[in-house]
């Protein structure tokens, strides 16, 4: 074999040895799995640190449990040193052909690659490999940014591909890696750490908070500043901040121009857009738009954003003023988003719901309550869901152990069982 093949064999799984894969991933795997067997490009997109290599091991996992040949795999993860040769699409061609003539697979060649955005000119490579009609590619892909596709491969493809958003661990996934069971306990304890996979193995709460910031640094610098060429990096991480801090609350941008202008902070509405845009880009914010319920319209100015894990506010600003009510909001945003759902704020009149969830043909109106303790809360929680002039399932969801009964057809239903119903 080259001395390339030689140096990344320990990275791939030629003689059938797998490394510990971690906690299984099977929502995504099933997903990927479903769409396979064809020349759609699959492809794993999401924020760095979110698990997407796990989720490629699992896959090829997967693949020779099922009978596929390891020789008939080869991965290439662009975060190890010893991929450093790989600078453009050339290099992978050169690679691909050393590794066929060293293993010779016979029949399809899988191919997965780790973090392609790292790779100059990766969209001909892709493009080439899934149609190709001399050879069987069935190729699998990740990347750090939702705009991976938005340039030269989605025009070469014209649609030939299958993206698959991968986020940090849910609340059933929190369980299985911590082997716990839902209650409600351990829901509040999801809520005040959140889900990063790494956090798991990291023995107290400072050396969390050091990998998060390190996580948080490093899709600023990689994935923003150099990709964007941002000018005002310290504008940039603040907005971060604000948003953060602001997650779940209605805002816009020209707020948060005010904002930075009462601190004599100097900035326009053009760069705070670009800003955030280029953060949902990297998945470290979800934009939620407002909706018309009657009017059936989404509604410009005023939105919500996400955070796409909670652990950037439990460890990185946990000194601000940030009450579980707005957790739990965050939090049922992410099921929602994991469950597949198209997301809006919804207003009617001068009511709001916290979330007019679509999916095909259903529509399920939510309201977030960390308690319904008092005539007063139960009130204000209700009326917006009872003023919607459809038939389409309601509940409002809290943290409370006892469950109200149905109130003019409206459910509650605890956080923790949130999933079962979605």
């Amino acid at each position: 074999m080259t001395e390339k093949i030689t140096q990344i064999a320990k990275y791939n799984f030629w003689e059938g040895v797998f490394p510990d894969l971690g906690i299984i991933r099977s929502a995504y795997i099933d997903r990927i799995t479903e769409f396979s067997g064809n020349r759609l490009i699959k492809v794993i997109a999401g924020q760095r640190r979110a698990g997407k290599s796990y989720i490629l091991r699992q896959m090829i996992s997967r693949l020779v449990e099922n009978g596929i040949n390891p020789h008939n795999v080869l991965y290439i993860n662009k975060e190890f040193t010893d991929f450093d040769f790989l600078a453009n699409y050339n290099d992978l061609n050169e690679l691909l052909n050393e590794y066929k003539a060293g293993l010779q697979p016979s029949g399809k060649v899988f191919l997965f690659i780790d973090e392609i955005q790292d790779i100059e000119g990766w969209e001909r490579f892709a493009a080439s490999c899934s149609q190709s009609f001399v050879d069987d590619y069935e190729v699998f892909i990740t990347g750090s940014n939702s705009q991976l596709l938005s340039g030269e491969l989605a025009s070469l493809l014209s649609g030939r591909y299958l993206q698959v958003n991968v986020q940090p661990f849910i609340y059933q996934e929190f369980l299985l890696a911590k082997e716990l069971q839902p209650s409600r306990s351990t829901y509040l304890e999801y809520l005040q750490t959140g889900g990063m996979p790494e956090l798991f193995h990291l023995p107290n709460d400072e050396i969390k908070r050091h990998y998060l910031s390190a996580v948080k640094d490093t899709v600023l610098l990689k994935d923003i500043i150099q990709r964007y060429n941002v000018k005002d990096a310290r504008m940039l991480e603040d907005i971060f901040v604000f948003l953060v801090n602001n997650a779940s609350n209605l805002i816009s941008v020209t707020s948060i121009v005010n904002y930075f202008a009462a601190k004599k902070r100097k900035t326009n509405y053009e760069t705070v857009s670009n800003y955030i845009q280029y953060m949902e880009s990297t998945f470290l914010v979800h934009k939620v738009d407002r909706f018309n319920i009657r009017g059936k319209e989404t509604l410009g100015g005023s939105c919500k954003y996400y955070l796409n894990d909670l652990s950037f506010k439990n460890y990185l600003y946990p000194g601000f003023e940030y009450g579980l009510g707005y957790k739990l909001e965050n939090a049922i945003y992410l099921q929602l988003l994991f469950s597949g759902y198209n997301i809006h704020m919804g207003t009617l009149r001068n009511k709001e719901i916290d979330f007019v969830a679509k999916k095909a043909a259903r529509t399920v109106y939510l309201q977030c309550a960390y308690t319904l303790k008092d005539t007063e809360t139960i009130e204000r929680e209700y009326s917006s869901l009872k003023a919607v002039p459809d038939n389409f399932e309601k509940y409002v969801v809290s943290v409370d152990e006892v469950l109200l009964e149905s109130n003019e057809g409206i459910g509650n239903i605890q956080a923790w069982n949130l999933a079962a119903i979605l």
